[in-house]
């Protein structure tokens, strides 16, 4: 196991450097253990000119300037560093907003007074008006106070006294919030640590036509988790879930809870100072996936809610499937989801802890060099079979280990295995496999082994070597924990507690790396990023917010029951998340040309059409000329009753301007296919129709409008469980996307840049992908307007 003197080997100068920042001992050595933070704040401290060390206020923030800065605005942080050094910039979310506009901005210049405006640049917060502010919450939200003390959300005040002072020192603005309500409420008793018997809420009485009273009212009747419950309220705390248990059986008589020796527990508590810790540990053997998500939501949320850290541990125990590029998906998408590691490890830092365990393994008679195939192996389990090698002598076991380490066996000519228990009930107790033999240049460790230790050896080994208190994963390794537990206590190692929570299936997908891998590969899909997949990198590049993600995750909750989430709850999160923040435009799909006749040629007229429907200010300029275009399917030649579009004849409201109505329709020679249509317009706007569309008009006579590519998409399968189907590549969905080369789009949305989302009006919300250019910009349909999702299903 790596030490900190070890890291500090690695390149003295710069943790030397990251020191004179006033950063702290761990936060140095963390640093400079990950080669692109260590790139990356050495950058920075040459931008800021600070080389000769500076302020802990200032380094701490040009340390977040390393590790969060975007990637695509590079070119502006030297004057970002500049802000800082010269204390414009002073606080987090002064240095979160410029983060924010940066990431919009992009490599564009950009106006200087704007940024600083939205930055709070120069804004100066005093102590006097942290208490003020603080004050008046406390009085606004007493009653409540009053009523639920110490155990009320001190997040919810903590953000309405953001909302009043923005720019404010969040460290200042806690401890002032904590003063106030210890003023008010006294010091914390023993009951306020208790929890409030909240009785569940009955379902929301429903009006005559069977809906639910309002949007609130539709998810608390879903059973939806209302974003401020505490769903890790479930785990046991550190110094509780670990206590001293004798062996206790699940039914099955195999699976153990933890039960630790006085004298291991006490170590560890003493080693982590009563803390939670956690891990989160990916295979990098591909991209993660929303499942992935969930697990994040769980491990980092756990650490976060309790005060305590989640490790990102790699799980890198077989170098022919892992890559690079994994890895660094990896640690990219759990930034983008808002998580920050405890510390990033890999199984691999521990190889030599392991190889050495198992020597000991050996030594205490609980392992033994086997020289059977897979195929026998696969035959004596199936029968509950000894190998013949099982009870060789001990001393011959551990010579046979050594020549595997020193690669004098060949590959698959011996494995070292646990000597479990071959006739228990539970097949995770047949003599797992602990090392095998694979010739393989490790990604990490480089060509250093040749002996590779397997997930069930190495897994549980780490969870204690780092001394994790809460080892949480999905049900499907629930019958593994006996194995888990049996090989800690065979080396007198500390027991993490062990719980296991449903897996995340979301229906028409797949979710299985093995599954996901072939339809990249094979090319049946573009790559692990393709929009239509329900990888996070997919799911990002459609335009999924990390913020709805992890609401998602908090809304069906951590339990042990296994369903499948429709796809239509996923995307119900993400439209509420999108309806909040994104701005309104307007582009058509299929556009059909229409004609204002009564509009003088060459006549142009600047509108303003708002993009938020509140009050929120802001607009954007849209032409109104002679040519303008609508959808297709905005016009019929026959009206009907029911029918609130253009028609022969008919008005419609042209979205923020004018009433029009059709005045003729010009025909094909097959007199069916329309051409162009007529129309005249209220320029008085005395005319009332029902109707309202959304249009395009030519920038300037003869102009054509701004083209875009519109890609649209439906479920990648036709089926709700394509997983458990045998043929299932046939039941891939062949409809799964429609691409529009030629929509009509208003002008602004020339400037677009990838990853900006907009609402297109009446279409649905849309994110610019990566493929966008100069020439074309190009949008992914993240979801449509319409919720699809009804109340009371999942």
């Amino acid at each position: 196991m790596p030490s900190d003197k070890d890291k500090e080997v690695r390149d003295p100068a710069a943790l030397e450097l990251f020191k004179s920042l006033g950063l702290d001992s761990k936060t140095a050595q963390n640093a400079v253990a990950n080669p692109k933070v260590t790139a990356n704040l050495t950058d920075v401290v040459r931008e800021a000119g600070v080389a000769q060390g500076c302020d802990k206020s200032i380094g701490n923030l040009l340390y977040t300037v390393a590790t969060k800065y975007p990637a695509n605005a590079l070119k502006h942080r030297p004057a970002l560093c500049n802000y800082i050094i010269t204390n414009r910039i002073k606080t987090v979310p002064q240095l979160e907003a410029a983060f924010a506009f940066l990431a919009l901005v992009g490599p564009d210049s950009y106006n200087e007074a704007e940024f600083e405006e939205k930055c709070g640049v120069g804004v100066e917060v005093s102590l006097t008006d942290i208490k003020a502010a603080v004050a008046d919450v406390i009085r606004s939200n007493k009653d409540v106070l009053l009523a639920e003390r110490y155990r009320v959300n001190i997040g919810t005040l903590l953000k309405d006294v953001r909302s009043k002072l923005p720019w404010a020192d969040g460290k200042l603005l806690k401890e002032e919030l904590e003063k106030q309500m210890q003023d008010l409420l006294g010091e914390k008793t023993a009951a306020d640590d208790e929890k409030l018997d909240r009785k569940k809420k009955e379902k929301n009485p429903r009006v005559e036509d069977g809906r639910p009273t309002s949007h609130t009212d539709r998810e608390a009747s879903a059973g939806i988790v209302p974003e401020e419950n505490d769903p890790y309220s479930i785990f046991p705390k550190p110094q509780d879930n670990i206590s001293v248990h004798t062996e206790i059986f699940f039914s099955d008589k195999s699976i153990w809870r933890p039960h630790n020796s006085r004298e291991r527990l006490e170590k560890h508590l003493m080693e982590t100072g009563g803390r939670v810790l956690t891990r989160f540990p990916p295979e990098p053997n591909g991209y993660l996936h929303i499942g992935h998500a969930k697990a994040m939501f769980i491990d980092f949320g756990l650490a976060k809610e309790t005060g305590g850290g989640c490790y990102l541990r790699f799980d890198d125990t077989n170098p022919e499937a892992e890559k690079q590029e994994y890895i660094d998906h990896i640690q990219n998408i759990v930034s983008w989801l808002g998580w920050k590691p405890f510390k990033i490890t890999y199984s691999s830092d521990y190889f030599q802890d392991l190889y050495e365990l198992a020597v000991e393994l050996i030594k205490r008679g609980r392992a033994y060099v086997d020289h059977q195939t897979a195929d026998e192996i696969k035959l004596y389990r199936s029968e509950k079979k000894d190998s013949p090698w099982r009870d060789r002598p001990i001393s011959e076991s551990l010579k046979l280990f050594s020549d595997m380490r020193r690669g004098l066996i060949d590959e698959g000519k011996a494995t070292l295995r646990m000597k479990q228990d071959m006739q228990n009930e539970n097949f995770n107790m047949y003599d797992l496999i602990a090392y095998r033999i694979k010739f393989t240049r490790h990604p990490h460790a480089g060509d250093k082994w040749c002996i590779y230790p397997s997930y069930d050896y190495t897994h549980c080994i780490v969870d204690s070597l780092e001394n994790i208190t809460h080892s949480l994963c999905t049900l499907e390794f629930e019958s593994r924990r006996a194995s888990y537990y049996w090989l800690l206590d065979s080396l007198d190692l500390y027991l993490p507690y062990v719980w296991e929570y449903s897996r995340l299936s979301v229906a028409n997908t797949v979710m299985s790396k093995r599954k996901l891998n072939l339809l990249v590969t094979q090319n049946y899909v573009d790559g692990w990023d393709d929009p239509r997949l329900h990888t996070l990198a997919g799911l990002r590049r459609r335009g999924f917010t990390p913020e709805a993600i992890n609401a998602f995750c908090r809304g069906i909750g951590i339990t042990r029951s296994d369903n499948i989430i429709r796809t239509e709850l996923v995307e119900h999160y993400v439209r509420r998340e999108m309806d909040r923040n994104c701005p309104r435009t307007m582009v058509v799909l299929k556009p059909l040309k229409v004609v204002v006749v009564n509009l003088k040629e060459g006549e142009v007229e600047e509108l303003d059409a708002k993009i938020w429907p509140d009050d929120r200010e802001g607009s954007y300029k849209v032409p109104f000329t002679k040519v303008l275009y609508i959808e297709s399917s905005d016009f019929r030649l026959k009206d009907a009753k029911d029918y609130y579009g253009l028609a022969p004849g008919k008005s419609v409201l042209l979205r923020w301007a004018y009433p029009v109505k059709c005045s003729n329709v010009v025909l094909a020679d097959d007199k069916e296919t329309i051409l162009e249509v007529h129309v005249e317009y209220d320029r008085s706007k005395s005319t009332k129709p029902k109707g309202v569309i959304h249009w395009v008009a030519e920038p300037s006579p003869g102009v054509e409008p701004l083209k875009v590519e519109v890609r649209l998409f439906d479920k990648l399968f036709r089926s709700e469980n394509p997983a458990e189907l045998d043929d299932w590549l046939a039941d891939l969905n062949p409809n799964s996307r429609d691409v529009i080369t030629d929509a009509y789009a208003v002008p602004p949305l020339k400037h677009a840049k990838e990853g900006d989302r907009f609402q297109f009006e009446r279409l649905g919300y849309f994110c610019v992908d990566r493929d966008s250019s100069e020439q074309k910009v190009v949008f992914n349909r993240t979801v449509t307007l319409r919720d699809s999702y009804k109340p009371g299903s999942k």
